[in-house]
């Protein structure tokens, strides 16, 4: 474990439903390599300079996740579990406010998708890193594939610049008062919450602030669908033995 970074929070997000994987449980809860998808995000922020950990999952879960999760695993730094809401914004909001208690606003923020199991230290620590001198900034990766626009006939309209094209992945890492700040913005008016897709997005939007793309790994990926999964078991047999 690296040197724990005072005034350093991460939001561990596990309040999704996951329904493109099929599955009769929610893919955060899915075992990968005997143990929960989620325990890999959680351990990958225990062992990190953050110096605490907050979990947000749906109301139903919560008692499971102390005791299966948190307890059965002994995640010392997680400060709190709390119940996320119907949206990932909302559920991104429940953290902010969790973290409210012991975050002064010069501090940081990391937000992490608990369906990203693979993330290594390397990809936390530059994101610390770079947040501290840019007050924002998120894990990406340049794109591999050509990516092209589409019209409303799914014809290929054009084709977009690959150079300047990044895949975002989390940990998405804030100066905690200027994301608290942009989210409090976002929720004063319905038409701010249409389209959002991460927490750089709101950053963006609502103070103008620029978002800082930090190197993430090809590896960080989010199990979403079944074959994700097979990959991500494929991935951490590799890390192990490799």
């Amino acid at each position: 474990m690296g040197a724990v970074r005072k005034d350093t929070a991460a939001i561990v997000l596990a309040a999704g439903q996951g329904r493109r994987m099929h599955a009769a449980v929610a893919k955060q809860f899915l075992l990968l390599a005997g143990k929960p998808l989620i325990y890999y995000s959680l351990r990958a922020f225990e062992e990190s300079p953050a110096e605490r950990i907050i979990l947000v999952c749906r109301k139903e879960e919560m008692a499971w996740c102390r005791e299966e999760i948190v307890e059965r695993f002994g995640f010392g730094k997680v400060a709190a579990v709390v119940c996320g809401g119907k949206e990932r914004y909302h559920s991104v909001y429940a953290g902010l406010c969790a973290a409210r208690e012991n975050l002064s606003d010069r501090g940081l923020v990391l937000i992490h998708d608990g369906a990203r199991p693979l993330v290594g230290p390397a990809v936390i620590e530059r994101t610390i890193k770079e947040a501290a001198q840019y007050q924002a900034c998120v894990a990406a990766m340049p794109v591999k594939d050509t990516i092209k626009t589409a019209d409303a006939d799914r014809f290929a309209e054009r084709t977009l610049d690959r150079s300047r094209l990044w895949q975002i992945q989390t940990p998405q890492v804030f100066s905690y008062g200027l994301v608290r700040g942009a989210y409090e913005r976002m929720f004063t008016d319905p038409k701010y919450q249409e389209g959002v897709t991460d927490d750089a997005m709101v950053v963006e939007t609502m103070t103008g602030a620029r978002v800082r793309l930090v190197e993430g790994s090809y590896e960080n990926i989010k199990v979403t669908t079944p074959e994700d999964l097979v990959l991500a078991e494929a991935l951490l047999k590799r890390r192990k033995y490799g």
